[in-house]
């Protein structure tokens, strides 16, 4: 294990904005737990697809891309507090 210093350009919590030494941009810290959740959601979309459920796929893709909408708007408004300009 190696510690080193990072920049926190917003509060922890399960998804913090951090830059790490020698990047240019900052990217987004997912806990683990945090992680499952979302592959857990993926997985729904697939299983629903799988099965011909259109409508539960519809679904459940609308509230993973609302819960990456939410986690994309924390990250560009980091980099806007912060005057860093987007990598995109």
């Amino acid at each position: 294990m190696k510690r080193v210093e990072v920049e926190l350009l917003t509060d922890g919590g399960n998804d913090a904005v951090v830059r790490m030494p020698g990047r240019r941009f900052p990217g987004v810290v997912v806990q683990g737990d945090s992680l499952s959740v979302l592959r857990g959601e993926v997985a729904e979309v697939v299983e629903a697809c799988e099965r011909g459920d259109l409508d539960e796929a519809r679904d459940s893709a609308g509230f993973l891309l609302a819960n990456l909408d939410a986690l994309l708007a924390r990250y560009e408004a980091a980099l806007s507090e912060h005057q860093i300009r987007r990598p995109y």
